[in-house]
C-alpha cells in the first residue's frame, strides 16, 4: 500500500506540474519595457511589411520580433528594413517613451526609410546604452550638442538621415567610440579638431555631406582606424601628411569628390593592406607616385577627373576589381597589362586616357565579371563585338568619340545591359529592336540607316546618322 501511495503522490505531482506548464503565464518582460515598446509602435503610422505585428499587449515582449532580453529586461532593440523590398519600411516618429527601456545597451533602427523627427533625445535617459545605429531614415534638424553626454557610447551612427548644421564639438567627449558614422546627411562646417580625442576609432565615415575647409591633420591619433570615408564633401587643401600614420591597418581611404589640391603623396605606397583608394574628382596635379606599385592588394582604384600627368606607373596588383583613370592628362597608348591580366575585374573606366589601339588586340584574361566598360574619347579602332558578345552581365558600355567600326545588329544585347553609348564612331547597319530594354542609348553621329524600332529615347540619341527614320526622327518615306 505504501508503494501505491507513493506512486499516487508522484502521479499527482506530475499532473500538477503538467497543468502549470499548460497554464498561460503573465508577460515575462518588465512592464516599463512593454510600455515603452508599445509607445514606439503607437508612433508608427505605417508598417506595410508587418515588422511589428508580433508586438501585442499582454504577451511577453522578450519574444517580440527584434527584441532581446536578459533577466526579463530589454537589452537590445533591432528593427531593420530590407532595401531590396519596397514595402519594407516604417513611417512615423520615434517615441520618447523608449527612455523607459533603461537596460537597453543597443538600439538598431536601420533601413526603415521613413522615420521622421528631430535628434532622438530619449537616448540621454538610457544609462546602459553603448550602440546607436539609427540609419537610412529621415531624422532632421541639428545633432544636439548634448550628444557629448553619451560618454558610454562605443558606436554612434546616424548614417543617411537629414541632419543639418555643424558636427558639434562636444562629440570629442565620446572617447569610447570605435565607430562614428555621420555620412549621408546635410552637415556643414569643418571637422571639429577635438575628434582627435577619439583614439579608439576603427570607422570614421563623414561622406556625402557639405563639410568644408581643410581635412584636419590629426590622423596620428587613430592607431586602430580601418575605414576613412570623407568623399563627396567640399574639403580643400592638400591630403594631410598625418594620414601616413594610418598605413599599418587602413583598408578604405576615400577622399574623392572634393576640391583637394597638390600631389598624390608618395607615402600611400606604404598602405600594404589597402583595398580601396578613391582620390577621384579633385584637383590633384603632378605624376602618380611610383610607390603605388607596392599596393599589391588594392582592388578598387579611382584617380579619375584630376589633372594628373604621365608617366603612369606599372602596378603590381594581383587582381583589380574596379579601375577609373578617366579624364586626366594621361597618354597610356594601350590598356595596361596588369588590368588585362586581372581575373576578377568588373569595372574598367579609361575615358580620355590617350589609348591608341585596335580593340581586337585587347584580350582580357576574363570577360565574365565585366559590368562596366568606359573607353570613351580615345583613338581606339576595330570592333567591340568579339569583346562584348562574351560578356553575360554587362550593365554599361561607353565608347563615344573613337573610330570603332562594326555592324550594330551584330551586337548581342544582354538582358542586364542598361547603358550603351557608341556615338561619334563609324558604326553601321540598323538599330536593333533589342535596344528597347536599355535605360539609356546614344548611337548619334554614325552611319546607321533604316527605320527605328519604337523606343522611349529622344531624337538626340539618333541624330547625325546617314539615313535613320521613324519616330522620334522624321517619318520614313514610303517606297
Amino acid at each position: 500500500m505504501k508503494l501505491e501511495h507513493h506512486l499516487s503522490l508522484l502521479l499527482l505531482l506530475l499532473f500538477i506540474l503538467t497543468l502549470r506548464s499548460l497554464t498561460p503565464t503573465s508577460a515575462a518582460c518588465h512592464v516599463d519595457d512593454e510600455t515603452g515598446l508599445l509607445a514606439f509602435k503607437s508612433g508608427i503610422t505605417a508598417d506595410p511589411s508587418n515588422m511589428l505585428t508580433s508586438w501585442k499587449k499582454g504577451t511577453d515582449c522578450c519574444t517580440w520580433s527584434g527584441v532581446q532580453c536578459d533577466n526579463n529586461r530589454v537589452t537590445q532593440l533591432s528593427v531593420t528594413g530590407q532595401l531590396d523590398k519596397p514595402n519594407s519600411f516604417l513611417s512615423g516618429t520615434i517615441s520618447p517613451s523608449l527612455s523607459k527601456l533603461t537596460f537597453l545597451s543597443g538600439i538598431y533602427l536601420q533601413n526603415l526609410r521613413n522615420l521622421t523627427g528631430p535628434f532622438p533625445a530619449f537616448l540621454f535617459h538610457l544609462p546602459n546604452l553603448k550602440y546607436v545605429y539609427i540609419e537610412n531614415s529621415k531624422l532632421s534638424g541639428r545633432i544636439l550638442a548634448s550628444v557629448g553626454n553619451l560618454t558610454q557610447l562605443e558606436a554612434l551612427s546616424f548614417y543617411f538621415n537629414r541632419f543639418t548644421g555643424p558636427i558639434p564639438s562636444s562629440i570629442s567627449k565620446l572617447t569610447q567610440l570605435t565607430q562614428l558614422k555621420l555620412g549621408g546627411n546635410i552637415l556643414t562646417g569643418s571637422i571639429p579638431n577635438g575628434i582627435k580625442n577619439l583614439n579608439k576609432l576603427t570607422f570614421l565615415t563623414l561622406e556625402r555631406n557639405g563639410l568644408s575647409g581643410p581635412i584636419p591633420d590629426f590622423f596620428a591619433s587613430f592607431p586602430e582606424l580601418r575605414i576613412l570615408r570623407l568623399f563627396r564633401n567640399k574639403f580643400t587643401g592638400k591630403i594631410p601628411a598625418s594620414i601616413s600614420a594610418l598605413a599599418p591597418k587602413l583598408i578604405y581611404l576615400e577622399l574623392g569628390h572634393n576640391a583637394l589640391t597638390g600631389q598624390i603623396p608618395a607615402f600611400l605606397g606604404n598602405f600594404k593592406t589597402l583595398d580601396t583608394l578613391d582620390l577621384g574628382h579633385n584637383m590633384l596635379t603632378g605624376t602618380v607616385p611610383t610607390t603605388l606599385a607596392n599596393l599589391t592588394k588594392i582592388f578598387n582604384l579611382d584617380l579619375s577627373n584630376n589633372q594628373l600627368v604621365d608617366p603612369f606607373p606599372q602596378l603590381n596588383v594581383k587582381g583589380i576589381e574596379s579601375l577609373d583613370l578617366s579624364y586626366n592628362k594621361f597618354h597610356l597608348k594601350e590598356i595596361p597589362k596588369w588590368v588585362t591580366s586581372s581575373p576578377i575585374i568588373y569595372s574598367l573606366k579609361l575615358a580620355n586616357c590617350g589609348i591608341k589601339m585596335k580593340l581586337e588586340d585587347w584580350k582580357p584574361a576574363q570577360t565574365y565579371y565585366y559590368d562596366y566598360i568606359d573607353l570613351s574619347w580615345n583613338q581606339i579602332t576595330g570592333s567591340p563585338i568579339g569583346l562584348l558578345n562574351k560578356t553575360d552581365y554587362l550593365v554599361g558600355f561607353w565608347a563615344s568619340g573613337n573610330k570603332l567600326k562594326f555592324n550594330l545588329e551584330s551586337l548581342r544585347i544582354v538582358q542586364t545591359l542598361k547603358h550603351l553609348d557608341v556615338s561619334r564612331n563609324l558604326v553601321f547597319g540598323k538599330v536593333p529592336k533589342a535596344v528597347i530594354g536599355l535605360d539609356r542609348l546614344n548611337v548619334s553621329y554614325n552611319h546607321l540607316c533604316g527605320q527605328l524600332p519604337a523606343t522611349k529615347f529622344p531624337a538626340s540619341a539618333f541624330l547625325g546618322n546617314d539615313c535613320l527614320c521613324g519616330s522620334p526622327l522624321a517619318a520614313c518615306k514610303k517606297a
